[in-house]
């Protein structure tokens, strides 16, 4: 299986020390060369900054087609979010992982089949890999201010019992 991560999907995860979720759903993950520079290209780490170095599950692939990445970039998209879609369209990849709506709405588009940060939590909660996914979604909310509808959030615990 072959999947393509985004920043946001390693960031957040490494900050609510889940990252490993990734291995244990997919074996392996590709990342893009923009997605690399924008997790150890700062002065400060971030969330994943180590891993994304460390962890050999995680490989780092150039993108083949510049010119694509160019034209993803006028949607607009940022250079990370256009590697990783285009990326994952040239290795015909099984899903990628992206959480940013206007990259989701991109991805869709062409046809990518796509998987957020919630999404992952979900499957790794049908898996049993996770006991409860309430938790992590407010860790997610609180340590990476990260973005959830109050009706989404009802609707993810929904789905799975929570």
């Amino acid at each position: 299986m072959t999947v393509v991560s985004n920043t946001s999907p390693i960031t957040n995860l490494a900050a609510i020390r889940q990252l490993d979720l990734l291995q244990q759903l997919y074996t392996q993950i590709v990342i893009p060369e923009a997605v690399y520079n924008e997790l150890t290209g700062v002065e400060t780490p971030v969330p994943g900054t180590r891993e994304v170095q460390d962890l050999d599950w995680i490989q780092v692939r150039p993108v083949v087609n510049p010119s694509f990445v160019i034209a993803l970039q006028q949607e607009p998209l940022d250079l990370g979010e256009a590697e990783a879609i285009a990326l994952a369209r040239e290795l015909n990849a099984d899903r990628l992982l992206i959480d940013e709506r206007k990259g989701r709405a991109v991805a869709s588009r062409l046809g990518i089949k796509l998987t957020g940060v919630l999404g992952i939590l979900i499957v790794a909660k049908r898996r049993e890999l996770i006991p409860k996914i309430k938790p992590l979604i407010d860790e997610l909310i609180d340590i990476s201010r990260f973005r959830v509808s109050d009706e989404l959030y009802a609707r993810v615990l929904q789905d799975v019992g929570e």
